[in-house]
């Protein structure tokens, strides 16, 4: 199950991104048959794209537009910049001096988001700022920023970062749900000021990485950051860590689980509605992953891929997937199919 663990990116998400290329005048449907995504999908509110998908249409965006930044500031970030930022970052010795570097680079590259780094015992905060007579960012902006820096300093200490909160001037976003996953649970809209709390550890931590493990890296950044660098701290990431490490067909019901995770199924239950869930959406979810995911292989039939996620029969995954997604899941084969065809 570790190749598909990576998790997927709703299509609220997707719009938002497709949105910034659409206002640029960007023809957006070659992009996303590039990028492996069924046409039809767009039109399915509920449906989702794997991590490898939206780290594709990322990268197609930035180079059509020549700008990595989405046209989100004044100053385009030129294709290539996020390279350029990381060989900068790489020679640093740590945590805190590869911090630095990244935040300067985004400084010479930007001219309407800035962002300076205040550190004390408790955390690393990183407070944005807009320029004076420039429109307030949005969350997309925000997030643009922080998951090339935040990703970027993760992978040169070789570990994800905490994040303590997040706090945005900005309004909730539709993918509000989304951008939780992306930073953390303690997070805030229509704040008096927008910056992030990092636990401060990592700045003395050494950067690991080599120019010989770069290149497999920028392969799939900074996209896959979206999903790579997720909030784990949660207690539903902590059931989903445990679901994952079973194979389905052992996975527990709801008292089982609160045994195994040390807590009264009472308490598994409110802690779970707390961060919006249920376990049974914990589980609903996660299969639905797989099940993205395993769709992927062209070369395993629909058949084996359902009984893999554990449905007795094809029919009973074919109306689950339509519930999950919006969509069937040959839809979602379709794309990769025509585009290796393509290739």
């Amino acid at each position: 199950m570790k190749k598909n663990e990576k998790g997927t990116i709703s299509m609220s998400l997707v719009e938002e991104t497709l949105a910034l290329a659409r206002a640029r005048g960007l023809d957006v449907l070659p992009l996303v048959a590039a990028a492996g995504i069924a046409p039809q999908m767009l039109a399915s509110p509920k449906s989702r794209v794997s991590s490898a998908q939206y780290g594709a249409l990322w990268v197609g965006i930035a180079r059509a537009l020549d700008d990595e930044f989405f046209g989100q500031d004044a100053h385009p970030m030129r294709y290539g910049s996020f390279i350029a930022m990381t060989h900068a970052a790489l020679t640093a010795s740590t945590g805190k001096q590869a911090l630095q570097r990244a935040v300067n680079f985004m400084r010479l590259v930007l001219d309407d988001l800035a962002v300076r780094v205040e550190p004390d015992a408790a955390r690393v905060r990183l407070v944005f700022a807009h320029r004076p007579g420039t429109a307030e960012p949005k969350m997309f902006a925000y997030a643009t920023w922080f998951i090339m820096v935040y990703g970027l300093v993760c992978w040169l200490v070789g570990r994800r970062i905490p994040l303590l909160c997040a706090r945005f001037r900005c309004a909730a976003p539709p993918a509000e749900h989304e951008y939780r996953l992306m930073f953390c649970d303690d997070m805030a809209f229509c704040q008096e000021a927008s910056y992030v709390d990092l636990s401060p550890a990592f700045l003395e931590l050494p950067v690991i990485q080599t120019a010989r493990s770069v290149k497999t890296f920028l392969r799939d950044a900074p996209g896959s950051f979206v999903v790579k660098y997720r909030n784990p701290g949660s207690f539903a990431a902590r059931v989903r860590k445990t679901l994952r490490a079973l194979p389905m067909s052992a996975w527990p019901d709801a008292g089982s689980m609160a045994e195994r995770l040390n807590v009264a199924e009472a308490t598994l239950r409110r802690r779970l509605k707390q961060e919006g869930h249920t376990y049974q959406s914990i589980k609903d979810d996660l299969r639905r992953d797989i099940a993205i995911g395993e769709l992927q292989d062209t070369s395993r039939t629909i058949a084996d891929i359902a009984a893999a996620v554990g449905f007795a029969e094809p029919s009973a995954f074919h109306r689950a997937f339509r519930k999950w997604t919006g969509m069937r899941p040959t839809d979602y084969r379709l794309a990769r199919t025509q585009r290796a065809e393509s290739d």
